[in-house]
């Protein structure tokens, strides 16, 4: 049981570095794909509510703050599987 929570905390960092260090690699695939979600959510609130002015909002994720996140929710999540069992 030991090996499991090792390889799913192993798991968790490598899979939270990845989502964090493929953007950089592709910023061209990245700068596209933004753009057209952001026109995709510009055009849902138009049509929701035109009324309405909008707002611009820069969202800012901290990777460490996730992966620390990752590795204790992981880590938590092992150790409840592994108490219930």
């Amino acid at each position: 049981m030991s090996s499991f929570i090792w390889s799913s905390i192993i798991g968790s960092i490598v899979l939270t570095i990845l989502l964090n260090t493929i953007p950089r690699l592709f910023p061209r695939q990245t700068h596209r794909a933004e753009q057209k979600l952001h026109d995709y959510l510009v055009d849902a609130a138009d049509a929701r509510d035109p009324g309405t002015p909008q707002r611009k909002v820069q969202v800012w994720f901290p990777w460490k703050g996730m992966l620390i996140a990752s590795v204790v929710l992981t880590v938590l999540l092992n150790l409840i599987s592994w108490l219930a069992s």
